[in-house]
Order: C-alpha cells, then structure tokens, then sequence
C-alpha cells in the first residue's frame, strides 16, 4: 500500500519520462551534427534502439528507488496517526458525556 502509493508518486511527477526525453534530444542532436557520418536508416535505428534503452534503464532507476526507500519509519508515523486518532475520538466521547452529565444536574 505505501509503496504504491510512492511508487505512483515517483510515476506522476514525470521525472523518469523527463529524463527519456532529455536522452532522445540529445541523441538526435548527437545525429544532426554528425548526419555525415551516418545515413538516415542508422540514425533512426540507433535513436530508436538507444531510446528503448533508456526507457528500460529509467524503470529500472525507478524500482531501484522503490527497493532501496526505507519506509520503516512512514509505518510507524501511520500507526501514530491511527493511535493518536483513536485517543482524540475518545477524548471528544468523554468531553460530550461530561456536558451531558452537566446538562442533567443543571436541569435538576
């Protein structure tokens, strides 16, 4: 559940598709100032090839990001919350019962 949600996190920010474009651009710039040395067939294979390449690298970076998170303390935080949740709940149950039993010798 908690990783799911970085990992969404991490895929929402675009900055895994960021860094394929910033590849891609570079590489057909790469091309452009060298389009002597190569013909139009290598150019687009090789863009294409390299930038497969680094969309599977950028995935691999991700899960590599996702695996290495400790998210020990984010559990821990979780069940704080949960807790302190429960404990205010029942705060406001007491303050309501008091104003109830105060409500009832005022009547009196």
């Amino acid at each position: 559940m908690i990783i799911e949600s970085f990992s969404k996190t991490i895929i929402k920010s675009k900055i895994l598709d960021t860094y394929v474009a910033a590849v891609f651009f570079a590489i057909i710039i790469f091309f452009v100032l060298n389009s002597g040395h190569f013909s139009p067939f290598e150019m687009i294979s090789w863009i294409m090839i390299v930038t497969i390449a680094f969309k599977g690298i950028s995935n691999l970076m991700l899960s590599m990001v996702i695996s290495l998170v400790s998210l020990d303390n984010t559990e821990d935080k979780i069940e704080f919350d949960k807790s302190a949740s429960k404990l205010e709940t029942l705060v406001n149950d007491l303050a309501i019962q008091e104003a109830t039993v105060q409500s009832s010798k005022n009547k009196k």
